[in-house]
């Protein structure tokens, strides 16, 4: 099994060079003005136009309105849309409807409970991305370098393609691998330098072992 790797919050030529050059399966460009990785429009739309084909251009959203995706929507050639707010399974089937583009849905875990909303979103999503519960004080609802325990995900069957999430890191990306057999992963935080900021040689190396053999 190949295992999709994604490289998201994406702000400059640098670290977009360096993921589609390991073999990125995805690349990601962050729609949340709160998050240190956002980018407006007119940049991503930029970055889009240096992404070669055979690799998706995600948008990651958190509870956009039809305004804010329509806005986007317009100036950059997006593959692919990712909620990552509290969008409700019938608000992902809207954004499904409005933008005709297929929708990746973020579910947080962090503990048994939390893997019931894993088939609630199943039923609408195209994709499943499955990531931390951030805490209850948390400003961003993902990239906070947060791990949650895989091992709730061991030998589950998830209804839709997927990936994993959640203070992924290049030294152990390959034991999250082995634990929950996941199809991909998805690394934002766990490969900059500084906030927002992308290391190339850590972006490479992530790649590396994500891709590795699983011993």
């Amino acid at each position: 099994m190949t295992v999709s790797v994604k490289i998201c919050g994406l702000t400059e030529a640098a670290g977009l060079a360096a993921a589609v050059e390991a073999g990125a399966r995805y690349v990601g460009f962050v729609f949340f003005p709160k998050s240190p990785r956002h980018v407006s429009p007119e940049t991503a739309a930029e970055l889009a136009a240096q992404v070669p084909l055979g690799v998706a251009k995600v948008g990651l959203f958190v509870d956009p309105d039809d305004a804010a995706l329509d806005a986007v929507l317009a100036r950059v050639p997006l593959d692919l849309i990712q909620l990552h707010g509290a969008e409700t399974p019938a608000r992902v089937a809207e954004v499904k409807a409005r933008s005709g583009l297929p929708v990746m849905k973020a579910v947080g875990l962090a503990e048994p409970q939390d893997l019931d909303a894993l088939w609630d979103y199943g039923l609408v999503a195209d994709m499943l991305l499955i990531d931390a519960k951030p805490p209850r004080d948390a400003v961003l609802p993902g990239g906070n370098g947060l791990a949650f325990d895989w091992r709730l995900l061991a030998g589950r069957q998830i209804l839709k393609p997927w990936l994993l999430a959640g203070g992924l890191t290049p030294e152990n990306v390959a034991e999250a691998l082995r634990l929950t057999r996941a199809p991909g992963v998805d690394v934002s935080s766990g490969v900059e330098s500084a906030p927002g900021v992308k290391d190339p040689e850590r972006i490479r190396r992530f790649i590396a072992r994500a891709t590795a053999p699983i011993l």
